[in-house]
């Protein structure tokens, strides 16, 4: 066989050899990519997002967008191609796995916590916005999850009010924890609470619960984050105390396949400009992600770029945009999208006032610096 002929036998045979081993051979890697965005004020799935029965609606026009992002599952194993293709398209992310995957973290798990964030997110947007309108709205501490074998298990339960502890009353879950560790461990607290099925039905009855019982329980020592530094007398319960709402009217978002946080900025607008005359966009096209909570802060997200470049490709012309991520959103954005800081919901109304009248040169932006 002639020597060149040879040689690009050798050739072709190890550039073969070399994509089979990268399509064959698994890289820790996962890819992030834009995902679908949704209209806050329209419908998904044949059903309004927004639904609210009790009180006065109002049209709406225009779009108040919230964005996701696309991830690959915690079992697919990507191979070397993909990692490659993934880092030179603009429209996706090669990360490591474990940034979204951590400590072995399954699907099933990851999608859990996602669905649990999701749920938050929507009590935290309806209680936002409604306090933005000076709509009451109650609340009250509650038992929110009880660890399994611990001293709580059997006396308290999911939904159970908690009124006080030792006698002082509660206002806020974190009251809980610190009441509970003025105790040592081994020493007994007493829970003053409204069992949960009374709470349920008076709620529903449109009343206070009323009719509280007093549950004593023996504090045992948590157990150490730090080895290197051991916490030896703190006192826990076992238990997570979180925040339950009473609204006078009801208001559901109904958005399937779906998780996380971010969506909440966005389902509070919307449930601002559907409770309003007139329309908050003014038909603009806007599309925004953030989290939210109870007094309305705007939080960070994950995932910024892809969801500005989900949001352009949906015709968004302006994103609200966290204060956290403006920096990183500046330094790539998709031509055409004008970037819109906002720090708090109202930050976030007051821009689409602006907004409204046709004159951008108004509006708070981000900046790469």
């Amino acid at each position: 066989m002639p020597r060149r002929t040879a040689t690009m036998l050798a050739s072709t045979l190890i550039l073969i050899a070399l994509l089979c081993a990268g399509v064959l051979i698994p890289v820790p890697y996962s890819e992030m990519s834009p995902g679908p965005t949704v209209n806050t004020l329209g419908d998904a799935r044949g059903e309004p997002v927004l639904q609210i029965k009790g009180h006065k609606t109002y049209p709406t026009s225009g779009h108040l967008n919230m964005t996701t992002v696309r991830v690959t599952g915690a079992d697919y194993d990507m191979n070397i191609v993909e990692a490659v293709y993934g880092w030179l398209a603009h429209d996706s992310v090669i990360v490591p796995h474990d940034t979204l995957y951590p400590n072995g973290k399954t699907e099933e798990e990851s999608t859990q916590e996602n669905a649990e964030e999701f749920s938050q997110s929507q009590e935290s947007a309806k209680v936002a916005a409604l306090k933005e309108l000076k709509i009451p709205v109650t609340s009250r501490v509650v038992v929110s999850t009880v660890i399994k074998d611990s001293a709580a298990q059997g006396k308290l339960h999911a939904g159970d009010v908690i009124k006080a502890v030792d006698g002082t009353a509660v206002t806020k879950p974190e009251d809980v924890a610190k009441l509970v560790t003025l105790r040592k461990p081994g020493e007994n607290v007493v829970f003053t609470i409204v069992p949960a099925k009374t709470a349920a039905a008076a709620e529903k009855a449109g009343k206070e619960p009323q009719g509280s019982e007093e549950i004593t329980l023996t504090t045992r020592k948590a157990p150490s984050e730090d080895p290197a530094n051991p916490s030896e007398d703190r006192a826990i319960v076992g238990i997570q105390a979180g925040t339950d709402h009473t609204f006078p009217f009801e208001v559901d978002i109904k958005l399937a396949d779906v998780g996380g946080p971010s969506a909440g900025l966005m389902f509070s607008l919307g449930i601002i400009d559907k409770l309003t005359p007139g329309d908050l966009t003014g038909g603009e096209f806007v599309a925004g992600t953030g989290t939210i909570d109870d007094a309305g802060k705007v939080g960070p997200i994950g995932g910024i770029n892809m969801k500005l470049v989900g949001a352009r490709n949906a015709g968004a012309r302006y994103f609200l945009t966290p204060d956290d991520n403006c920096a990183a959103a500046a330094a790539d954005t998709p031509s055409g999208l004008t970037l819109v800081r906002v720090k708090t919901l109202a930050d976030a109304k007051k821009s689409l006032d602006t907004i409204r009248t046709g004159d951008p040169a108004g509006l708070p932006s981000c900046s790469a610096g």
